[in-house]
């Protein structure tokens, strides 16, 4: 069963381990990350994730961006067949490893 099929609709999933496809996901609005804060991490790697589903999906990500410097991301997943790719919604910077990935 699917991670989507078991979480409510509207509500946000429990963390997970991220698969290579949440990567895709995060690695596709990594420019637009370095655009909006103004910065370059070393590293883009996701190490948590969560989704909601709306009209799309959501997507909360706890992002490794260096040695030990952590961000949230919340990333927006148009429905298929949407000619939109993901888009960067929010950020959350100066975050610790240990830090609770909830909605924002």
């Amino acid at each position: 069963m699917s991670q989507v099929a078991t979480q409510l609709c509207g509500g946000t999933s429990e963390p997970r381990e991220p698969t290579e496809e949440d990567q895709a996901i995060l690695d596709k609005v990594k420019e637009q990350y370095e655009k909006q804060s103004g910065t370059n991490p070393k590293e883009f790697k996701a190490i948590l994730v969560s989704t909601q589903v709306v009209a799309g999906t959501n997507y909360f990500f706890k992002v490794e961006t260096g040695e030990d410097t952590y961000i949230h991301v919340r990333v927006f997943v148009p429905l298929p067949g949407s000619e939109k790719g993901p888009t960067l919604l929010s950020f959350q910077a100066d975050k610790k490893k240990d830090d609770e990935l909830v909605y924002f």
